[in-house]
């Protein structure tokens, strides 16, 4: 099982609270190696009023979290049962786990964010081993050369006719190996 990314449905306007308590939940019950990260989707936006330059922060999907975890029954229980959460989004309801996010979905919100899918920190240095799962050099694995964050793309090497060359993929067409 590995680590995919989920949308919960909360009641509107306690997204912040939803994350709150799914975190202390997280913390207090031990369950770190099951759920990663909850995020609530907001960007920055710039709003003049009177001539006057203010900048505010205004959700993306008001009503809705999302969770990064490893779907097993101990996880899917604890979000489905913090106080707030109505459930999750892409689950057929009658016990049926949801349907996680597809990479470019998760990529495209959360680098609007300026955050990654990945744990840049952990997951992603020079000289890691990727393997490649979308594009032209799919499922070839390398090494990586080159970050760029701001534009979410990374230089791997790959070995291609024995030689080994420079290839730049965005960050939703790789996975760590």
């Amino acid at each position: 099982m590995k680590k995919e990314w989920y949308v919960v449905s909360t009641v509107s306007g306690h997204e912040y609270k939803v994350k709150e308590k799914l975190e202390n939940r997280i913390n207090s019950m031990d369950l770190g190696q099951n759920i990663f990260r909850v995020i609530v989707p907001e960007q920055k936006e710039i709003e003049y009023k009177d001539g006057v330059k203010k900048e505010k922060v205004k959700k993306m999907f008001p009503g809705y979290v999302l969770v990064e975890m490893i779907m097993s029954d101990e996880a899917w229980f604890i979000v489905r049962n913090t106080q707030g959460v109505t459930g999750f989004i892409g689950s057929s309801g009658k016990g049926a786990k949801p349907i996680p996010l597809l990479p470019q979905e998760v990529d495209r919100v959360l680098g609007s964010m300026g955050m990654s899918r990945m744990d840049i920190n952990k997951d992603i240095k020079q000289g890691s081993k990727v393997k490649i799962v979308d594009g032209p050099f799919k499922d070839m694995v390398g090494k990586i050369a080159n970050i760029d964050l701001k534009q979410q793309k990374l230089n791997v090497l790959i070995d291609l006719f024995g030689q080994e060359t420079s290839v730049e993929v965005e960050l939703s067409q790789i996975e760590v190996m």
